[in-house]
């Protein structure tokens, strides 16, 4: 088996980390135990001249960063954590577009067998829009379009619905998406193998519609900084290689183990509500409420929990056969940040980071596979709260309309005070 990152972003994206580049990338994989990642933003000129010069192709559709590229960093990766980085050619874009009556945004992932293929989705794309203004375009093209358009050029390309039920960007959204595959894609949608859960949802939410049996659920990171590589990913259990992954998403299911999710209250779209008046909403609340705000009348934004529960067809706790495995985590960053009660990026944060990878292993090991008792040994608390984190023992607070939610593994006054922690 292999974790796979599939959807992530460059340092061409908009507000996007300067340190997205191949060699950072490459870096970080280690760290997280990521085996394989995107290369993200393949139709950013500046960016498609570095998959070009930096990386080269090791088997069918995947390659590795070059090894003049990979020194700089490599001297930063403990031993625990070396291993091969994959890469394959993937992409995100935006597309803004009226369809019956109502204006349509949509982000969808794009994966592609290799450069020259990737060389001729850009050609195309280049005549219909701007795609040198960022590294993830936005484009007016229908859905179906540009489904249509990738088809021609290749049946090998892949094309997966972004993040679907993200209320303003995604297939599913409820400011401005579908009900159905078949609504957005019309009579292409039997091209459609695969849905992105999002940072928002999980395999357990979207099993409530038998529609999407048929789909293979997915997960991935959409990272916009080195750090966030792997927040969401993609177990698969087939060859490393791009046919492999393909006939996984598109035949052989079974061939996706899983994902490793974020739990899905944390993502900033869970729940209903509006961020400007620090409301936040059940379904019901927001029902009771007419979909207006209580204190302003100004319109709820609906959150995912939301939108799922209006299309649903089965309650919530039922599982289909097609279901696939489901592993939680949180980031380990977050997990230390909690116990030493300072900030994610703090200085004291990432010395624990480290000293924790050297001696156990990469991040997914920690958080997914190692046993408890030797994390315990290096940090008894973070040992403490891998085994909460796994056994779903949470404290969480939702996140709704762009801000994320809170999880917590402890109560407060589990937590020694920072003048004892100075002293550990």
């Amino acid at each position: 088996m292999f974790i796979a990152d599939l959807h992530i972003h460059s340092k061409y994206s908009r507000a996007c980390s300067k340190n997205l580049d191949l060699p950072h990338i490459h870096a970080w994989c280690q760290l997280k135990g990521i085996d394989m990642v995107a290369t993200a933003d393949f139709t950013y000129p500046a960016w498609f001249k570095d998959l070009h010069e930096q990386l080269e192709e090791t088997d069918k559709g995947v390659f590795e960063l070059k090894k003049e590229f990979t020194e700089q960093h490599e001297v930063l990766i403990p031993d625990s954590c070396k291993r091969p980085v994959r890469f394959v050619l993937s992409t995100e874009l935006s597309l803004i577009y009226k369809k019956g009556d109502r204006c349509r945004k949509v982000h969808h992932v794009v994966l592609a067998p290799d450069l020259k293929t990737v060389a001729k989705i850009n050609v195309e794309l280049d005549k219909r829009g701007n795609i040198k203004s960022d590294g993830r375009p936005i484009l007016g093209l229908d859905s179906k379009e540009l489904l249509k358009i990738l088809l021609d050029i290749s049946q090998d390309i892949e094309l997966i619905p972004a993040h679907v039920w993200t209320p303003h960007f995604a297939i599913f959204g409820s400011q401005s998406g579908f009900d159905s595959v078949e609504e957005c894609f019309e009579e292409l949608s039997d091209h459609i193998h695969a849905l992105e859960t999002g940072l928002s949802s999980d395999p357990p939410m979207n099993w409530r519609l038998s529609r999407n049996d048929k789909y293979v659920l997915v997960s991935n990171s959409d990272a916009h900084s080195p750090q966030k590589l792997g927040r969401e990913a993609i177990v698969f259990d087939c060859d490393m290689n791009y046919p492999a992954i393909l006939n996984a998403l598109r035949h052989d299911h079974k061939k996706v183990a899983g994902t490793i999710e974020f739990f899905p209250e944390e993502g900033k779209y869970h729940a209903d509500g509006l961020r400007a008046e620090n409301l936040c909403l059940t379904p019901e609340e927001t029902k009771k409420y007419d979909y207006l705000s209580p204190k302003t009348g100004k319109k709820i934004t609906v959150g995912v929990l939301h939108r799922i529960s209006k299309l649903a067809d089965r309650k919530m706790g039922e599982k289909p056969t097609t279901a696939r495995g489901v592993w939680y985590v949180i980031p380990l960053t977050e997990i230390i940040s909690e116990i030493l009660q300072v900030g994610p990026c703090s200085k004291k944060v990432d010395e624990l980071y480290r000293h924790l990878l050297q001696k156990i292993g990469p991040e997914f090991y920690i958080l997914k596979d190692a046993p408890v008792k030797d994390i315990k040994a290096v940090h008894e608390m973070v040992g403490e709260a891998v085994s909460r984190m796994r056994n779903g023992k949470t404290i969480i607070q939702p996140g709704y309309d762009g801000e994320y939610g809170i999880i917590k593994l402890f109560r407060e006054e589990e937590l020694l005070s920072k003048d004892q922690l100075t002293l550990l």
